[in-house]
């Protein structure tokens, strides 16, 4: 069951109810991220994100975590490309806390000098924090490498200098740009009363000034194999591919995301099989379909050992070339469904993981499928739509690897090589 409803000044209320729960869970979604952002306000959503828990004209940061925490709940927030959310997951009885303190860290913000001063430190530790973790780090190589000139390339934490260079004014310009009820959706999931969260958003949220927001889409265009190395003294390789993804419509969405599970979904996909069952090259492999609202990106991250790096490489595109070459078996595709099926099905009996769910849903593809006609979709993929879309994906000029490790020159010289036999 799901209620929506579009307020007069914009704003979007979904309610599922979920009358067997304890709890609620309640998310402010708003329309801004890094996408959104100049290279001059690269970061400006992520430091926004921190300072709305640094205190409101009602509460104080400590009185913010105490309201929430005093009851046994939760509450977080984060930043992505398109989307910037703050979360609360609380009893059902404190369904009117969550609200209250959600809306009034949206609306309400103090944004202290004093205050931001000391969170550009922080922020400035978590980049480095981040950057110390190759694991972690080298997605944003990656990132950089496949959208070069784009704000998909940037990382969402922005720049140690940039960080340290935002002024109050630019922020709270940015700030009052984006959040604004016709840039929101309200998700409010749980032992709820749908007439009662209507009710609420009418009387809290203001009326706004509408703009209109864009994002640049990055050109398809690439002509050539990407590569990009950082040389670090580590014990493992981190290895992470990318290659960009038009899809054109949903059906095709899920065609992607089910060639990923067979891919690298899960532990007995083909790279989990290859590489580290058959050739203990491995302890963690996995592929995935990162989406955007106008485009998106198929991943294969992967931690090896330096010396094994080049070989590691190789078996990476022999599947991929093997996967394109003789397609994936009626079984594959069969388990493949079921798993993402299964997945689905169980993320919904978490009122957290329903309201992420439905969240990105509003946001990105701007409409809620019914759960029943997606499960269709997925039961509609066919061979030849994966072997199509293998077709498409992986061409050899298509293919971005960003790496982090101590390879050797000859190491680098192999990969790169490799890269273009695909």
């Amino acid at each position: 069951m799901l209620e929506k409803k579009v307020l007069s000044n914009g704003l979007k209320v979904i309610v599922s109810p979920m009358a067997h729960m304890t709890s609620v869970s309640i998310g402010i979604w708003i329309g801004a991220g890094g996408r959104y952002e100049t290279k001059k306000l690269s970061g400006a959503s992520h430091f926004i994100e921190h300072m709305l828990f640094k205190g409101t004209t009602k509460y104080t940061a400590k009185q913010l975590k105490e309201a929430i925490e005093g009851v046994g709940g939760m509450f977080n927030g984060f930043t992505a490309d398109e989307v910037t959310c703050y979360m609360i997951k609380v009893p059902a009885d404190y369904l009117t806390l969550g609200l209250d303190v959600l809306t009034d860290m949206v609306f309400n913000s103090r944004f202290d000098s004093v205050d931001m001063q000391k969170e550009k430190y922080v922020i400035c530790e978590e980049i480095k924090m981040y950057k110390d973790q190759p694991s972690e780090y080298v997605g944003e190589l990656l990132a950089e490498l496949m959208w070069p000139g784009n704000p998909l390339g940037m990382p969402l934490t922005g720049s140690i200098s940039n960080v340290k260079g935002f002024k109050r004014e630019d922020l709270l310009s940015y700030r009052d740009l984006t959040y604004q009820p016709f840039n929101m959706s309200v998700i409010v999931v749980g032992k709820v009363s749908p007439k009662e969260i209507f009710s609420y958003t009418e009387s809290k949220f203001p009326n706004n000034k509408k703009h209109k927001l864009n994002v640049d889409t990055p050109s398809l265009s690439q002509k050539s194999p990407r590569f990009k190395v950082e040389l670090r003294k580590t014990n493992q390789t981190q290895i992470a591919f990318g290659f960009p993804v038009e899809d054109n419509n949903i059906n095709e969405r899920i065609a992607i995301k089910i060639l990923s599970i067979i891919l690298g979904g899960n532990m007995s996909s083909r790279l989990f099989e290859e590489l580290r069952e058959k050739y203990g090259l491995c302890y963690d492999i996995a592929s995935e379909y990162k989406r955007h609202s106008d485009i998106g990106e198929f991943a294969i991250h992967a931690g090896v050992d330096n010396e094994k790096a080049s070989e590691s490489t190789s078996a990476i595109v022999d599947e991929l070339k093997k996967i394109k070459d003789l397609g994936v078996t009626a079984d594959e595709l069969v388990r493949a469904k079921e798993f993402a099926k299964g997945q689905f099905l169980l993320s919904l009996e978490n009122t957290s993981s329903r309201m992420m769910w439905l969240g990105y849903r509003v946001m990105i593809d701007k409409n809620i499928p019914v759960v029943d006609e997606l499960l269709k979709k997925i039961d509609g993929v066919s061979l030849s739509m994966v072997q199509n879309l293998c077709n498409r994906i992986f061409q050899p000029k298509a293919i971005n690897a960003a790496m982090i490790g101590n390879l050797t020159p000859s190491a680098r010289t192999k990969i790169r090589k490799t890269l273009d036999t695909l």
